[in-house]
């Protein structure tokens, strides 16, 4: 997973072949395919793997704050840390994503697996928008399509300046969906959201 990852994040989804990947770790070509059908079902495992350490990494301070506009700024911190300790999981995520169309011409894994992060997103925000600790004028599917898309820039932008000050990006990004999605109401209520059955990264 690791040699896959990397590699993708290196010279691209189109040239990271099975070959490539095993050249990589000093492997042969079989033995990749000895446990992988193919390339498909190697980039699916490669998603898997990075949905789950994001989640392993997200989760706990998601889970630890305990208002609206806690949770949202620990969703962003938590997710952007993640890319800056891990940029090249972002980067190959990026590059699967753009390349992430199966033989049958369907969305691959990756597709899935960012729009569970859309929909568990969602979920956050309409419970804290029912709680009354968000704004209620806000389209909660549209306000986690935009949470998204600012994080994901970020694995972009990082393919040609790997000298990004990601902390300094994460703390403006949350300013803004803060100030975006704040309820005028004082935030005293406190509820825990229960732990989401979707993909938190």
């Amino acid at each position: 997973m690791a040699a896959a990852i990397d590699t993708i994040a290196e010279v691209g989804y189109a040239r990271a072949s099975l070959g490539r990947i095993a050249e990589r770790i000093g492997i042969s070509r079989g033995l990749i395919s000895y446990h992988f059908a193919g390339k498909d079902e190697l980039i699916a495992q490669v998603v898997a793997e990075v949905v789950d350490q994001g989640k392993e990494h997200m989760w706990p301070p998601i889970f630890a704050a305990s208002t609206g506009s806690g949770v949202l700024r620990a969703y962003i911190e938590s997710s952007l840390a993640f890319t800056r300790e891990h940029p090249n999981y972002k980067i190959a995520m990026i590059e699967i994503a753009r390349n992430d169309v199966g033989a049958d011409g369907q969305p691959g894994p990756s597709s899935a697996a960012y729009e569970e992060a859309i929909r568990n997103l969602e979920d956050l925000l309409a419970h804290f928008q029912a709680a009354g600790q968000l704004r209620a004028e806000f389209d909660p599917r549209a306000m986690a399509i935009a949470i998204r898309a600012a994080i994901d820039a970020v694995g972009s932008r990082l393919t040609f300046d790997r000298n990004l000050d990601i902390d300094h990006y994460a703390t403006e990004i949350a300013n803004l969906f803060e100030l975006a999605t704040r309820s005028d109401e004082p935030d005293t209520h406190r509820s825990t959201p229960s732990r989401p059955e979707r993909s938190a990264s």
